[in-house]
């Protein structure tokens, strides 16, 4: 297996073309449950350029119905990109200090659920600025949301057979 840097300026290229649009590559999930974590899966896609094609637990899109959970949840995502030891992008779980563009902040309730995976694209003054779906978004500065609790994911790298 070969480790691959993970290309963060294609990661918010991409954000930067479809944040406030839709690939027609992927289904829009908006009105079915949210499209955020499609978006920021495209996005991580972008840059990484490889996906996990393990059926259930690995992170891949072929279409609406042929996609693994970690492609569209929020909780999948985390899963999958902390744990993945496969092929595709790995992570960490970060404080927010340490995040870079390309990276994903996910949302929480006090009870601990995390609902919206934001997609790290800049930062002004002190505050880290986002992109997102389901309410789009590009350079909304993270701290504009409401939220009980926070996560930053680090993406390390991507691994390739």
């Amino acid at each position: 297996m070969t480790n691959l840097p993970y290309q963060r300026t294609a990661a918010v290229a991409y954000a930067r073309r479809w944040a406030f649009g839709r690939n027609p590559d992927f289904y829009d999930f908006s009105r079915i449950g949210g499209d955020c974590t499609n978006f920021a899966s495209q996005c991580i896609y972008a840059g990484a350029g490889v996906m996990n094609f393990t059926p259930t637990f690995g992170w891949f899109y072929r279409s609406a119905n042929d996609r693994t959970p970690s492609w569209t949840g929020v909780e999948y995502l985390y899963n999958f990109l902390v744990n993945n030891e496969g092929v595709g992008p790995y992570a960490k779980e970060v404080p927010l200090e340490e995040l870079e563009i390309g990276d994903i902040v996910q949302l929480g309730r006090a009870t601990g659920d995390f609902y919206h995976s934001p997609v790290v694209v800049g930062f002004s003054r002190g505050r880290i600025l986002v992109a997102a779906h389901s309410y789009d978004a590009f350079d909304k500065p993270l701290d504009s949301y409401f939220f009980e609790r926070v996560r930053g994911i680090h993406i390390l790298g991507v691994r390739k057979e």
